[in-house]
Parts: C-alpha cells; structure tokens; sequence
C-alpha cells in the first residue's frame, strides 16, 4: 500500500483554550504503574466560535520518562446552543518542577448543525501544558 503524504499534512489552528486543573485522584496503584486522573475546565475559541469545556484524563507514567494519557472531553458553544465530544490519547513529559505538556490526538463528534458543526469527524492534534499552579493551556490543529 502506498500513501500519498502530500494528501496528509497539519492543517490551520482550529482551537485555543487556557483552563484551570478542577480535580486529581489516584485511580491506581497497582503493578507498579500509578494512574492518575486529572479533570480541568478551560474557556476558548474553536475557528471563533467561543467554548467552555470541560475534559478529564488519565495519565500513567512509563519507563523513560514519558507518561501516557487518554481522555475525553465535552466542549460547549458559549451560549450552550451547540455541544462537541471529543476522545484522546497524548504522551507528555514533564518540562520542570510541576509543570507537564503533552501532545497527541482527538477525534471528535458532534450532531450540530451550527457554527461547531466543522468538528464532527474531525481528527485533531493537540499541545497542552499544565504548570505546578493548575493553570492549563491547550492548542489543537486540524489533521488534513
């Protein structure tokens, strides 16, 4: 099978959101991988469009360094007229003293209509960082 990488490529900033890390838990501590759940609500602009969401993940740190995470989240229009979901999974590292980014992928679903309407099957890629206050921001692009 051959792909054609010129039919694949990072399209246009679709999203940006700064936040605040509402919840943390330890879901697990067993086999010697802790797993840990973050939940943050952010504020934010999809193509200009302005959203609130809401998003809880899990992480679990690996051997070098790394830690896997996967989550999921709801977006809402800032009127609350249109909803989008979304599923993830990223790998972070951490950048400093309490201070983590991750990059990954979302894949997103929605039944609107409306001006959100753009995200349904989308594939997005993300950066996000959080840092040792619980602040949080987040970029996605669109994956063409």
């Amino acid at each position: 099978m051959v792909i054609d990488s010129d039919n694949y490529m990072l399209g246009d900033l679709i999203a940006e959101e700064k936040g605040k890390v509402t919840s943390q838990r330890v879901l697990d501590v067993e086999r010697g991988e802790p797993k840990l759940e973050t939940s943050f609500s952010a504020v934010g602009k999809y193509r200009g469009v302005e959203t609130t969401s809401t998003v809880t993940y899990c992480a679990i740190p690996k051997p070098g360094g790394a830690i896997y995470g996967e989550g999921q989240g709801l977006l809402m229009s800032k009127d609350g007229q249109e909803m989008v979901t979304w599923t993830g999974q990223g790998i972070g590292r951490f950048t400093g003293p309490g201070k983590i980014r991750f990059t990954g992928s979302l894949f997103f679903s929605t039944s609107s209509t409306g001006k959100l309407a753009f995200l349904n099957n989308m594939v997005g890629v993300f950066e996000y960082e959080a840092d040792e206050l619980g602040n949080t921001s987040a970029k996605s692009w669109e994956w063409k």
